[in-house]
């Protein structure tokens, strides 16, 4: 087998070390490349330099070192990639511009158009197995026969039931050496699903009575068709929410339970519910469907709030997520109030759901304005900050 980071030696500006996670939240312990991503590429060294153009799929690349270094080291060319978190599409062309290597992919959602005619799919396992399954059923159902997969993680955030998730879609799984706490899996000869063309597997539904919500959800969308308990305890409060606001942010939807909630509570708003996950974007929008509400909520993919002018929002809320990938990091949480403040009109509303333990008041405080806990129970704090 060969090694694609022997061919690091040759001059060009691409380098595991010069990838970067910006615009994604940057710190000293967190990084945008890993062993897992070399040894997928060192596994599937032979098979994407035998690959002709097209042929190439790159799944969850996290900052562009599958992408790119298949690419550079492999000499892969119009290789298609999918990345569900927009930070991470973003990384990737700051990344590939950087190394002159711009025009060597091209992003694109998980459909037939990523997959058709696939023969090598470079794949950073998901720590969700719903993700891995919704993903290894795509490859199974679309990509060409003869397709070989190479799945790797750290070894840390596999799980045995992964292999029970790939074996449903394909005849043979092969597991490879460990290789400095990494590991790849090799999934080959994909099993067509029977119902090929007809009903897709995705979204998965579920009616909840006691909230009156249907959820829908894709494979990646934190906490699937379930309501997690800070959202459902924050559903509590919308009706006390900026009383006489026209319009409002769910920002981080996920699968757009809050936005729903309150285009439902609330007719008189207009919601923008954004996430920055493709799977939670398009589970908000089939749950705006299946609750009758799409006609007064626009979902939106967004980095944060990005796409927002400056004071133009009177009511936002959030349920910040605490984890950067696999690491419990709060600089996501700040990243999500500083947007909030600068979108914020005067007088403007951010309410938020969190940890108690993760005691985020002061910086609310500090980044948004005055800040009064409103509700409080065993786990979790809701507050109303309002922008001064």
């Amino acid at each position: 087998m060969s090694h694609l980071t022997g061919a690091a030696d040759q001059p060009s500006p691409f380098a595991f070390e010069r990838l970067r996670r910006y615009p994604d939240v940057e710190a000293d312990n967190l990084f945008a490349v890993d062993a897992s991503d070399r040894l997928i590429l060192d596994e599937a060294a032979d098979a994407v330099a035998a690959a002709a153009p097209g042929e190439v799929v790159v799944i969850e690349d996290r900052y562009g070192a599958l992408t790119l270094g298949a690419a550079h080291l492999g000499g892969a060319r119009d290789i298609r990639v999918h990345q569900d978190v927009l930070s991470g599409e973003l990384a990737l062309a700051r990344n590939a511009a950087d190394a002159g290597l711009a025009g060597a992919y091209r992003s694109v959602g998980l459909t037939e158009e990523l997959l058709s005619g696939a023969r090598v799919v470079l794949l950073q396992l998901p720590r969700s197995l719903s993700a891995l399954d919704e993903i290894a059923g795509a490859i199974a159902r679309w990509a060409a026969a003869d397709v070989t997969v190479f799945a790797g993680g750290r070894i840390k955030h596999m799980a045995p039931a992964m292999n029970g998730v790939l074996a449903r879609h394909f005849t043979r799984l092969d597991v490879t050496p460990a290789r400095q706490k990494s590991r790849v899996l090799v999934a080959t000869g994909p099993i067509r699903p029977p119902s090929a063309g007809t009903t897709p597997d995705w979204p998965h539904t579920q009616r909840h009575e006691d909230l009156a919500i249907t959820v829908c959800a894709h494979g990646a969308a934190f906490a699937g068709t379930t309501v997690d308990i800070g959202t459902r305890y924050l559903l509590e409060f919308l009706g006390r929410m900026k009383p006489g606001a026209r319009t409002a942010i769910d920002l981080g939807c996920g699968t757009g339970v809050l936005a729903a909630g309150l285009a439902l509570r609330r007719p008189d708003l207009t919601v923008i519910a954004s996430d920055q996950s493709a799977a939670a974007v398009a589970s908000a929008g089939a749950t705006m469907v299946a609750n009758s509400v799409a006609d007064r909520v626009s979902v939106i993919r967004d980095d944060a709030l990005a796409s927002r002018p400056d004071a133009s929002a009177e009511l936002i809320l959030l349920n910040p997520p605490f984890h950067i990938g696999s690491s419990v990091h709060a600089g996501i949480a700040l990243k999500l109030f500083d947007d909030a403040a600068r979108v914020l009109a005067p007088g403007g509303e951010l309410w938020t759901v969190w940890n108690t333990h993760l005691g985020y008041r002061p910086a609310l405080t500090r980044i948004v304005g005055p800040t009064c806990q409103v509700g409080r129970n065993s786990k979790f704090t809701v507050t109303v900050s309002t922008r001064s």
